[in-house]
C-alpha cells in the first residue's frame, strides 16, 4: 500500500477535500481565476498569495450633451493581495498492520479523518472571514428584536427586512445576496408559523425555504461569535462569555472571492521507521474565502435581557 503507492494517498485527499461535506454557501461565490505565487516554498515560511485587480470606477455619464470636447475622467484600480490560509493536520502514523493493501476502502478510512478535520477547520475560517468585524455604516450588525426566550430575542422577519435594507443600500439590489442562518436563528424561523406559514418553511421536510426577505437561505453551525454590547465579532478559536452570541452573517457573492491553493503530501514510509514499523502521513492543504473590501456584508446578533 503506502510504502508502494503514496499517489493514491495525496490523490484521494485531494479529491475528498474538494468534494466532500461542502459547506453549499460558499458555492457560486467566484474562484479566483489568478496564478498563485509560493513565497518560500518548502520553508517555515511558506506563503501561497494571490493577487486580484479590483476597482469601484464608473465614469459619468452625460445626457443631452452639447458641450465638445468631452471632459476626460481617468481610469482608476487597484490591486488586492489575499495570503491563502494554511491547514495542517498532525501527523498520522499507520502500521504496516494497518496499512496492507492501496484500496480505495483502505485508503478512505486512514485519510477520511484527515479530510474532515481539514475540512470543519477550513469552513469554520471561511464563516470567520466572510463575517464583518465591527458595525458600519458598509458592515452592519443589527440585533434581533423579538420576543424573549431564554434571555434572547428572536430573529423576526421584520428583522430580516431591516436587515436587507442596510446591506443593499438604497438602490435595494438584492442579486447573489446570501444569509448564513446561526442554530437559534433557524430556530426561530421554523418555529414562526404564525408570521411566515408555509411560505417560508416546508413543514413536510423541516427544511427552510430557499428565500427569505430577499435573502437565499443556508444554516451553518459554526458561525462566529459576537460580543453583543458592542456590536464586535470575537476572535477566532476564542471562547465565549458573558454576552456573546453566534451570529448569522450575510454577504453579496459578488463582493467576496476564494481561491483553493494545492495539496500536499508529507510520506515517510515504515522502511525508514525500523523500530516503529509504521508509514507516517502529513498533509498541508491553502484555501480562503473573503470579502473582496469591507462591503456589503453584515450580520445580525440575538438581543440579550
Amino acid at each position: 500500500m503506502a510504502g508502494n503507492y503514496p499517489e493514491l494517498w495525496e490523490a484521494r485527499v485531494e479529491q475528498t477535500v474538494s468534494t466532500n461535506t461542502q459547506a453549499p454557501w460558499l458555492d457560486g461565490i467566484p474562484e479566483l481565476a489568478g496564478e498563485i505565487t509560493i513565497v518560500g516554498e518548502g520553508s517555515l515560511t511558506e506563503k501561497c498569495i494571490i493577487h486580484l485587480a479590483a476597482t469601484d470606477f464608473e465614469p459619468e455619464v452625460l445626457i443631452n450633451n452639447t458641450a465638445y470636447a468631452l471632459d476626460v475622467q481617468e481610469y482608476e484600480d487597484e490591486t488586492l493581495q489575499f495570503t491563502l490560509d494554511k491547514y495542517q493536520p498532525k501527523v498520522v502514523t499507520l502500521s504496516d498492520d494497518q496499512a496492507m493493501g492501496s484500496s480505495y476502502s483502505k485508503i478512505d478510512a486512514a485519510t477520511t479523518g484527515i479530510t474532515n478535520a481539514i475540512l470543519k477547520k477550513k469552513y469554520g475560517k471561511a464563516a470567520h472571514s466572510l463575517a464583518p468585524n465591527s458595525h458600519s455604516v458598509k458592515t452592519p450588525i443589527l440585533v434581533t428584536t423579538g420576543e424573549t426566550v431564554n434571555g434572547r430575542k428572536r430573529l423576526t422577519y421584520d428583522d430580516l427586512v431591516t436587515f436587507r435594507r442596510a446591506l443593499v443600500g438604497e438602490d435595494g439590489d438584492t442579486t447573489g445576496l446570501r444569509i448564513v442562518l446561526c442554530p437559534d436563528h433557524e430556530t426561530d424561523i421554523l418555529l414562526d408559523r404564525k408570521n411566515f406559514g408555509d411560505k417560508l418553511v416546508n413543514y413536510n421536510t423541516g427544511e427552510t425555504a430557499p428565500f427569505i426577505a430577499g435573502f437565499q437561505i443556508f444554516t451553518y453551525g459554526n458561525n462566529p461569535y459576537y460580543t453583543v454590547a458592542t456590536k464586535t465579532k470575537k476572535a477566532l478559536g476564542s471562547v465565549p462569555s458573558t454576552g456573546d452570541v453566534r451570529g448569522s452573517f450575510a454577504f453579496k457573492i459578488s463582493a467576496c472571492a476564494k481561491k483553493t491553493g494545492m495539496t500536499k503530501q508529507y510520506y515517510l514510509p515504515s522502511a525508514m521507521n525500523p523500530r516503529n514499523q509504521s508509514n507516517e502521513l502529513g498533509y498541508r492543504h491553502y484555501f480562503v474565502a473573503v470579502p473582496k473590501r469591507a462591503q456589503f456584508i453584515g450580520a445580525i446578533i440575538s438581543g440579550l435581557v
